[in-house]
């Protein structure tokens, strides 16, 4: 098996093989059955890689005031879109979905 993956992974069992593996990597005493390792293991780590990405995203899309950050004491902060911005969300949702 070691050599059919490759560094940079092409198809999508390759990725979420390398997936798998950096999960156990990081869990050694781990083990779970097809939906745990799906559910728990593979959601866990896409959702730990990811959040840097949507922080990076959010902030965009606050700077360009699409999105309004709402702050509470003591809470989270938390996104929301902004009601004076829907059409120009609608426009850049349709061109994406066009692409």
């Amino acid at each position: 098996m070691t050599g059919t993956l490759k560094d940079n992974p092409e198809n999508e069992n390759e990725e979420l093989a390398s997936d798998i593996l950096r999960y156990l990597r990081s869990h050694n005493e781990a083990g779970d059955t097809l939906e745990g390792i799906a559910q728990w293991w593979l959601l866990r780590e896409w959702a730990e890689r990811r959040l840097h990405d949507v922080e990076h995203a959010i902030d965009l899309l606050v700077e360009a005031g699409l999105v309004v950050k709402k702050i509470r004491s003591g809470q989270e902060s938390r996104y929301e879109m902004n009601p004076a911005k829907r059409d120009e969300i609608e426009t850049i949702s349709r061109g994406i979905r066009e692409r």
